[in-house]
């Protein structure tokens, strides 16, 4: 077994735990400003609706979706693309109280910043 890979990979998947939880937190408390503070400024958002630059468009895909909702996700992949940055791929099954659970595939890309992880990058897709 590689060691230098597991650390690598653990390492990754601490980074993008980081900011995941806080993003997960802010999406099953319905609180989508809370949702948008763990997004860079700049971030490039995708959702299942059109995309959005910055964290106030974060804010809106989120106010917009139902209260009750949750989300549960899953780190299938983690890539260290320099210091600062690790791409995530994720399964995420989001949880309705009136409907059936949605389950879609995200890429994330985790941006380090002063003050901790944030995301920088957020692509939805969901496959039948």
């Amino acid at each position: 077994m590689n060691t230098s890979n597991t650390t690598t990979t653990t390492t990754n998947e601490a980074a993008l735990r980081d900011v995941l939880d806080r993003w997960k937190v802010g999406v099953d408390a319905h609180e989508p400003e809370r949702v948008a503070a763990v997004f860079t400024e700049e971030a490039l958002f995708q959702g299942l609706h059109p995309y959005s630059v910055g964290r106030r468009g974060v804010a809106e895909y989120y106010a917009s979706q139902p209260l009750g909702m949750t989300a549960d996700y899953e780190i299938l992949e983690s890539r260290r693309l320099a210091e600062d940055l690790v791409f995530g791929y994720l399964r995420v099954a989001f949880a309705f109280t009136d409907r059936p659970t949605v389950t879609v595939y995200i890429g994330v890309l985790a941006k380090k910043e002063a003050n901790g992880w944030f995301l920088d990058h957020y692509q939805v897709s969901k496959l039948d």
